[in-house]
């Protein structure tokens, strides 16, 4: 099998050569920009630039060579024709982040700025101080407003919004083009992330701080709403899915994380009521318009009380599987949606075995759970979510290594 038939092989629940890998095929299954060249050096690969290509999780885009290194099966492409399939040039340049990043490369230099202390600063609040691996803002741009109303979003505006964001006829040909080349160039699954995801989520407008109490004050306002996006969202699915079903395998449908490390953001019957709904009509139509492609939904956290209802919307793959949370086992996890909905991720304790335990350690976690979750197929390996910046080369290569074996 090559790459791409693998992935898709464990997608269709089918056997495997081997399985499937994944390394920055989308926005949280990535590595830290700070650690990227350590991983190189470990991998006893020649220097090429850190490609920042999400300043605010710090991650770098993968180059081919590590994917080969580590048995990587999925290359990116994202809606403004980013991809690791090639090189792209043109849209890398230098910034090295106030020294801390040598070599390092991003999209537009001009968008940040140092302050005397060292930290740095991002678009108009994001800060980066020494010493830190990400960005972030205060209250992490979602302030608890506990007085008054709940703030809500003008659906007047929304709609201005979401009709700025409609593709384009330019974007779109310049998208398929990118597609298809992507598609000559490598032989591994290609994932597309970014222009066909819709938008609903329960840290939406005001975060989790306000959201989800807004789904419980005023459900119609939050179905007028979710209706919107959903509404932009199937006719950019229209233009865009005809030219490239051809050339993309994977699908995302959306970042939406449900869970936190005990318990769900918001209640079952929420979901079942005012996303459910919405997110089927999409998947449907994105499965009705490109019948080969898997849709693919993110949601982080203990979503083992979820996974029901997320099947009834049709997604084909869950990431990120954070079994760890919640107090399920990757068995349970596993019995779950075998057979109906794949996993994607979950191949180690990413809060505990990997940033404190051995690389022994890492080994034996990683061959049990991979043992489970890729029974009868249905599974593509990856970290619990983003190998961050304090992870040591040898764990990370420790982590593909005993996978292969599994």
């Amino acid at each position: 099998m090559n790459s791409r038939e693998r992935v898709l092989a464990a997608l269709n629940f089918q056997p495997v050569d081997r399985l499937p890998k994944d390394l920055g095929g989308m926005r949280s299954t990535g590595i830290s920009a700070f650690s990227y060249q350590a991983l190189r050096r470990a991998l006893n690969l020649p220097f090429k630039p850190t490609r920042v290509h999400d300043t605010g999780q710090m991650l770098a885009l993968p180059h081919p060579d590590v994917l080969d290194a580590l048995g990587c099966d999925v290359v990116i492409v994202e809606g403004d024709n980013l991809t690791n399939a090639y090189e792209q040039p043109g849209r890398w340049h230098d910034y090295d982040f106030n020294g801390r990043i040598p070599g390092g490369q991003v999209s537009n230099p001009a968008a940040y700025r140092t302050l005397p202390d060292g930290t740095i600063v991002q678009g108009a609040a994001a800060l980066m101080p020494p010493g830190a691996y990400v960005f972030n803002e205060e209250h992490a741009g979602q302030l608890l407003v506990l007085d008054g109303d709940l703030p809500r979003p003008d659906l007047r505006e929304v709609r201005r919004n979401l009709e700025a964001s409609l593709l384009t006829d330019a974007q779109i040909r310049e998208l398929r083009d990118t597609c298809r080349r992507v598609r000559e160039a490598s032989d591994r699954a290609v994932f597309l992330w970014g222009p066909l995801c819709m938008g609903l989520c329960i840290h939406g407008y005001g975060g989790l701080a306000v959201f989800p109490m807004l789904c419980l004050e005023d459900p119609d306002f939050i179905r007028e709403l979710h209706a919107l996006h959903l509404e932009y969202a199937l006719r950019n699915a229209r233009a865009l899915l005809p030219e490239i079903r051809d050339y993309v395998d994977i699908i995302g449908t959306d970042a939406d994380d449900w869970g936190n490390q005990q318990s769900l953001m918001a209640s079952p019957a929420t979901f079942r009521d005012l996303f459910l709904p919405y997110r089927r009509e999409h998947v449907a139509e994105i499965h009705r318009l490109a019948p080969r492609c898997k849709t693919f939904l993110h949601s982080c956290g203990a979503l083992y009380g979820l996974l029901d209802l997320i099947m009834a919307t049709g997604t084909d793959i869950l990431n990120p599987v954070q079994w760890p949370a919640g107090g399920h086992t990757p068995r349970e996890w596993k019995d779950k949606v075998r057979g109906r909905m794949a996993l994607w991720g979950g191949g180690v304790d990413s809060q505990h075995t990997l940033p404190i335990g051995t690389v022994v350690d890492v080994e034996r976690e990683v061959a049990r759970t991979v043992a489970v979750l890729a029974e009868d197929s249905g599974y593509v390996f990856a970290n619990i979510h983003n190998l961050l910046a304090e992870i040591p080369p040898e764990k990370i290569i420790a982590l593909y290594r005993a996978a292969e074996k599994t």
